[in-house]
């Protein structure tokens, strides 16, 4: 029987745990622990618990002569012998945390132990070590994974495992082990609050970029769609988040994106290198920098005859300055080349390559358009480049130290070096391809090779990448060609590029994703693209590749950009991921036979998400439209007359600038104009067709719950109205379940 999570656990979901406070260390050992042990089969009588240990070593108190106490939670024993030793954590622990390793090897080590090995839980992640060697786990893994990892668990610790009185021996496992993980009946993951943006040191402070998926959203998709060994692909690779996260998960990625800057930024970020000999080479560049460093004009000339910059290249239009030399004083403009003339001479090519990527992190505090308002603390600031998406000088300039920014973005990249090392290292690196390319054209990947895609493309004017990334091109030495602009997938930019343009390389990229897909896998498409007529390609797309519809999810990523507090109506601070399988036999979505005025439709959405959350975004109120007419085939009408929400919105409801939520006005009702059962049958239809792309029963008590929020108004209709229009569409399942019927092409969703 292949081991699950509800097996071991039950119903319990781990995105929760780090956020109740009433699961506490002792919560661990018996929700977490005990079923692991049991499952591997330990009985009672070889589970010792809380065993006081002296200290062979230490001793406390005036006199220094009472030993220091040891209370390992588990000691697990295998025919009288300790065979290893587990400790339990509180979830805001950190089990790698060197301490907190170091308590448990003295628990392994101690003379009445002596086990072969020691393990920590935290109730979230699990790591083993063999007592010898310290340094690094053997085992390590999110316990959200545990039904990948089982095999191994096993292998190493059940009691089986143990040949007492005889050398330990590894049993070499079949990596085909079915594990009860199936492709074809994956959950829809309901969006996620417990973001986690400053938690990562592998992405938060490495180096700026223009957007950055939150990395744990991105590792909860991968592991609920793939399993370890699993290719995951991201063909608008970006800053490398996908990437980085399978390689995390235990998963092989391709990352591909036109932009040689954040292929340049991931592969430097992920190459293994030995932590000592970078730190002596990082030392030696300071040194010899802090020896030649120019104290006056004179010596400011100088170094500019001397050393290579980036002279006369042109920035985008809209720039402050014509040039990438005019974003730069003389001073800083010598200091770069000089500390980047230092570090080319760096002779081991991965240290080099991580050095310039220390120095292409400084660079946006080293130039013009790098500001420290009075109101941030030290340390705090931004480029305009980030904050404005264009080349801005700044009012308030920060004169900052070259070698000290240098100095915070060495340590900033040391510490994601160590906490990605486990992972990421000479051993694994080779599952990583990040390559410079086109996401139209995946032709080094076999059809049908890909195990799961996840990906972020560009929002069609909102960035222009390879415009903004002109600086950092520069200065790396790194070609952007005119081929490049040609296939960067936006709208304007510097090569104007119309929205026909931008519609046709994003349809090829699907019609890419879905060869390279096998089958039975799944598509993650994310997008905060405003225009209903966008999304209306990509469902078109997919469906007349072959993709099946699964459904879309809001998902916030829980930051309010300048942009957003700026323009409040017009920018959304939200996305949308929407789902796609690839079956052989797609079902198609079916566009509903509207009765109705798709205005009221609009405005009876619009109501229904205020009254289901008491007031609603504009971002909630947008992801609701268009997941409806995702649902209901109606986006292409949307498209036509409702590309820009704003007037609507304005004329209609009230906002609240400090929320940003709408809300009904003042003084006024629900509209009343459709009939009571009109609506229900909106709602109904729409809420039946979503459960049944997810898999979902539709239970009727669910359905009311469901249904009643979206049609409060004063006239709130009795649970016997609602199921005399549901027998009407739908039919019943087995004791209490309903699916639409499924008579006709076509689903007439009001009959007048």
């Amino acid at each position: 029987m292949a081991i699950t999570i509800q097996h071991l656990f039950g119903n319990i979901d781990f995105r929760t745990i780090a956020q109740n406070p009433d699961f506490k260390e002792d919560s661990v050992r018996e929700v977490i622990i005990l079923p692991i042990l049991k499952e591997l089969g330990y009985e009672q009588q070889n589970i010792v618990r809380s065993k006081t240990l002296e200290h062979p070593f230490l001793k406390v108190g005036s006199n220094k002569k009472i030993a220091l106490k040891l209370v390992p939670d588990y000691i697990l024993k295998v025919e009288n012998n300790f065979a290893w030793v587990l400790d339990a954590k509180a979830p805001n622990q950190q089990i790698n945390d060197p301490d907190n390793v170091e308590q448990v090897y003295s628990y392994a080590s101690h003379p009445e132990i002596r086990s072969t090995y020691f393990a920590l839980c935290n109730g979230l992640e699990f790591a083993l070590y063999r007592r010898e060697h310290t340094n690094s786990p053997i085992l390590f893994f999110a316990l959200d994974e545990i039904e990948h990892n089982w095999d191994k668990l096993k292998m190493f610790l059940s009691p089986d495992s143990f040949l007492v009185g005889n050398d330990f021996f590894y049993k070499v496992t079949n990596n085909d082990i079915k594990t009860g993980f199936d492709y074809t009946t994956r959950p829809l993951l309901e969006e996620m609050t417990n973001l986690k943006r400053q938690s990562a040191k592998r992405h938060k402070g490495v180096h700026g970029y223009f957007t950055r998926q939150v990395w744990n959203v991105v590792a909860e998709y991968i592991k609920n769609f793939s399993k370890p060994g699993d290719l995951v692909l991201d063909p608008f690779g970006g800053s490398g988040v996908t990437a980085i996260e399978a390689l995390m998960n235990n998963r092989k990625t391709v990352s591909i994106d036109i932009n040689p800057f954040p292929i340049f930024v991931t592969n430097s970020l992920i190459v293994p290198v030995n932590l000592s000999e970078l730190s002596k080479s990082y030392n030696n560049v300071v040194n010899i920098f802090l020896k030649n460093e120019p104290k006056n004009e004179t010596e400011i000339k100088k170094i500019l005859k001397t050393y290579s910059y980036p002279k006369g290249i042109k920035l985008p239009q809209g720039s402050d300055v014509e040039t990438i030399e005019d974003l730069f004083t003389d001073e800083q403009l010598a200091k770069l080349a000089l500390l980047k003339s230092i570090i080319k001479k760096e002779k081991d090519k991965k240290i080099r390559s991580i050095l310039l990527l220390v120095f292409s992190a400084s660079l946006y505090k080293l130039n013009k358009t790098y500001q420290t308002p009075k109101s941030i603390r030290a340390g705090g600031g931004n480029s305009s480049i980030f904050a404005y998406y264009r080349y801005r000088i700044s009012p308030v300039q920060a004169n900052e130290n070259v070698i000290k920014v240098f100095e915070q973005r060495f340590k900033k990249i040391v510490e994601a070096k160590k906490e990605i090392e486990y992972f990421i290292n000479d051993q694994t690196i080779s599952n990583a391809q990040i390559i410079k390319g086109t996401a139209t054209d995946l032709n080094f990947l076999p059809k049908e090779s890909v195990d799961y895609i996840y990906t972020d493309p560009p929002y069609g004017k909102k960035i222009p990448y390879l415009d903004l990334s002109t600086m950092w091109n520069a200065w790396l030495d790194l070609e952007v060609t005119d081929e490049d602009y040609k296939m960067e997938a936006i709208e304007g930019g510097e090569h104007n590029k119309s929205k026909n343009e931008y519609n046709q390389l994003i349809a090829q990229s699907i019609r890419e994703m879905y060869r390279v897909l096998k089958f039975d896998r799944w598509l993650s498409f994310v997008f905060a693209h405003k225009d209903p007529e966008f999304w209306h390609l990509i469902i078109n797309t997919a469906e007349s590749c072959g993709f099946e519809y699964a459904g879309a999810v809001a998902q916030k990523n829980g930051q309010t950009s300048f942009k957003k507090r700026q323009n409040p109506f017009t920018v959304l601070s939200g996305q949308l991921i929407i789902n796609f399988r690839k079956v052989r036999n797609p079902r198609a979505i079916m566009n509903a036979n509207l009765g109705m005025n798709i205005g009221e439709i609009v405005m009876q959405t619009i109501e229904g998400i205020i009254a289901k959350n008491n007031g609603a975004t504009i971002e909630q109120i947008n992801d609701e439209i268009i997941i409806r007419g995702l649902e209901l085939g109606i986006l292409d009408l949307l498209s036509k007359k409702y590309s820009d929400l704003t007037p609507i919105l304005i004329n209609n409801f009230d906002y609240n600038a400090e929320t940003y939520l709408y809300t009904i006005r003042k003084g006024s009702k629900f509209t009343a104009q459709i009939p009571v059962e009109l609506r229900i049958k909106y709602y109904l239809i729409s809420y039946l067709q979503r459960m049944e792309r997810e898999n979902k029963s539709s239970i009727f008590d669910e359905i009311i719950l469901e249904i009643l929020p979206l049609l409060k108004n004063g006239d709130t209709p009795e649970n016997q109205t609602i199921l005399t229009v549901l027998e009407e569409i739908a039919e019943r399942i087995g004791q209490d379940s309903w699916r639409l019927k499924r008579e006709g092409q076509q689903l007439k969703l009001f009959n007048f």
